[in-house]
């Protein structure tokens, strides 16, 4: 039996995940060591390439996947071929209606917001690709200038490093603000803790129209 004092965190992983979306969280959740425990899924299991080829093994698939209290899922180039992904969308679906925090970093919201979580809430996503998160779906209040938004069970972080400053503010939330400060010297990290300013909302959909 698991001790229910200690939280299951699920990193999803799919095919080109950004890498630092994925291991940029997990340095800040692993640092709480024996109160969590970080288990890695994907559609089959096996050694899953990020963007830049380095392999993550899935310890678990969709399947035997157990019970998670925390999800993390990565964004990354690997995001627009799995907003076809029926089964990929529909395990976000079971999963996050039964953890207590569904995270996700860049445009892995754009997969949340395909599923239909994100609905009636507040979100983000990575700037210089925003479009490609709000064009799945018009019921999200997408902020277009937060570094992170918190609505309820859910947080989304605009691209890459900004899903270490999501992480540390979940920690914080979850574990105490003291505890999130001790990760963060702990790790010689400067946390952003400003959630409503991202200084790269400037380039608001700059990486659209360099690949249009």
């Amino acid at each position: 039996m698991s001790d229910p004092a200690v939280r299951t965190l699920g990193a999803v992983l799919y095919p080109q995940f950004e890498l630092l979306d994925l291991y940029g969280p997990l340095e800040m959740f692993g640092s709480l060591e024996k109160e969590i425990r970080i288990v890695t899924v994907a559609q089959a299991k096996g050694p899953v390439a990020s963007t830049p080829g380095v392999e993550t093994l899935a310890r678990h698939d969709f399947g035997d996947c157990p019970r998670l209290d925390l999800v993390l899922l990565p964004g990354g180039i690997g995001t627009l071929p799995q907003l076809g992904n029926a089964a990929l969308i529909e395990f976000l679906r079971k999963r996050s209606a039964e953890a207590e925090v569904t995270m996700s970093v860049c445009s892995g919201s754009a997969l949340l917001a395909k599923a239909g979580l994100l609905d009636g809430r507040r979100a983000t996503s990575n700037k210089m690709f925003f479009q490609v998160a709000r064009s799945q779906s018009d019921r999200v209040e997408w902020v277009t200038a937060a570094r992170w938004v918190e609505d309820g069970p859910f947080a989304t972080s605009s691209g890459v490093s900004a899903g270490t400053d999501m992480a540390l503010a979940v920690i914080a939330k979850l574990y105490g603000r003291e505890r999130a400060e001790a990760i963060a010297i702990q790790t010689e990290y400067t946390w952003h803790r400003d959630a409503d300013r991202d200084p790269f909302a400037q380039y608001l959909d700059q990486g659209m129209k360099r690949t249009a």
